[in-house]
């Protein structure tokens, strides 16, 4: 559901006479307002996300995603109305307005939410009920069962539960880490100390509710894998070498980057899409041999997706502007240093504060390098772990969604 569509849905309902609808009305168009107004330079994980993008979008992505909708009945954005119209983000978006001009990392985080591009990850929701839906389920009460979907009940809280988890993480990413000195202006500081609140309070309320759905569907083994999805997450903001605030940069020696780029993003990617897509196999009643491929398929779709994301500076015609930011723990970089370690040099540079980093210079030796076919390489090797891990299923339109989601990936 983009910000627009959003808008018009929140209009209907206002004029029915639903109050909550009428705040939200407000809401809606003041936020999409602001957002527009400015135009934000994101990091390499939500790298070029604007209305303006998405809708120059390859159209394969876009028909694949589409196609997979109806498959399941299900919108691949986490802004649905249950949550649109509750007070609580209705407050967090006012809020918002407040932070217009402070460049506070927060304002980064509601563009990529509120406007429905490919490299948002709220398409994770979806993958985690395709699954559902191709695998069926066995033994389970009919009242359990959304027949008009094909998915339990059960399942489709679980895939709003995921989603609430990764989006509570990345509004918590939007912390900004206030040391003294760092702003000396009163006004700088006050705007990012409240843009700080905001952003742990409404991560707060969003990993709260992930937990209390959770908890709702009375399954512990289920409860005990989502929790590990959530420490693995926090674990990997901790991984490996951080500027001040906690930008991760490579490792020092340079090598080992296959080895270091997956263990990053499993911890921060994979572990909670491949626990989704093996907990709600759980749910469906199969075994514990299903339930791993479901875990090798969440895997290795998300490390995928990284990699996809990851060529996006290094790709031509992408909408990357010379001398912008990247991650510099994207899979080009990191195998770039194995074959030239002395581009850490200049990397290096960035351990007070990854903005240092001349990232033209290390962008123009990157394109040169084998960094870039090499995680091309990487790309596919994942999509066609993933694809084999589907062949465990029967064929349906929902195992065919899955398929075209992949190879429609590759092509971007």
């Amino acid at each position: 559901m983009s910000a627009c569509s959003t808008l018009k849905l929140c209009s209907y309902l206002a004029k029915q006479g639903n109050y909550g609808a009428r705040k939200s009305l407000v809401v809606c168009s003041n936020v999409c307002a602001l957002l527009d107004s400015k135009r934000i330079h994101t990091s390499s994980r939500n790298f070029n996300i604007s209305g303006k993008l998405a809708q120059n979008q390859r159209p394969d992505w876009n028909r694949a995603v589409s196609e997979a909708e109806k498959v399941v009945g299900y919108p691949t954005s986490f802004l649905s109305l249950r949550w649109l119209l509750s007070d609580e983000i209705a407050n967090v978006a006012l809020h918002l307005r407040k932070l217009v001009g402070s460049n506070h990392p927060l304002l980064k985080t509601a563009k990529s939410l509120l406007y429905n591009g490919r490299n948002n990850m709220q398409a994770w929701g979806l993958i985690v009920l395709l699954i559902s839906k191709a695998a069926g389920h066995l033994n389970v009460d009919e009242m359990e069962e959304d027949k008009a979907a094909g998915v339990l009940h059960s399942q489709r809280a679980l895939a709003e539960v995921t989603e609430m988890i990764r989006t509570s993480h990345l509004v918590h990413k939007g912390l900004v880490n206030i040391y003294p000195g760092l702003y000396p202006e009163p006004a700088v500081l006050n705007d990012m100390t409240f843009g700080n609140k905001i952003a742990l309070l409404s991560g707060d309320y969003l990993l709260g509710n992930s937990c209390a759905e959770l908890a709702a569907l009375r399954n512990q083994d289920l409860v005990e894998l989502m929790s590990s999805a959530v420490r693995d997450l926090a674990e990997g903001e901790f991984l490996g070498r951080r500027d001040k605030q906690n930008n991760p940069l490579p490792d020092a020696s340079g090598a080992c980057a296959l080895d270091d780029w997956t263990t990053r993003n499993v911890l921060s990617a994979g572990s909670l899409l491949g626990k989704s897509c093996q907990g709600t196999l759980k749910l469906a009643g199969h075994g514990t041999h299903l339930q791993d491929q479901g875990y090798k398929f969440g895997k290795h779709l998300a490390l995928a997706w990284q990699a996809c994301l990851d060529l996006e500076p290094f790709t031509n015609g992408s909408q990357y502007v010379p001398g912008s930011m990247f991650s510099l723990t994207s899979a080009p970089v990191m195998f770039h240093l194995e074959h030239d370690p002395s581009l850490l040099d200049e990397i290096d540079n960035g351990l007070e504060s990854v903005q240092n980093v001349d990232y033209a210079k290390v962008h123009s030796a990157v394109s040169k390098g084998p960094g870039i076919s090499l995680t091309k390489q990487l790309q596919k090797e994942h999509s066609q772990k993933a694809m084999e891990v589907l062949e465990v299923f029967r064929d349906s339109d929902a195992r065919t969604a899955l398929s075209n989601i992949i190879v429609a990936m590759g092509e971007l």
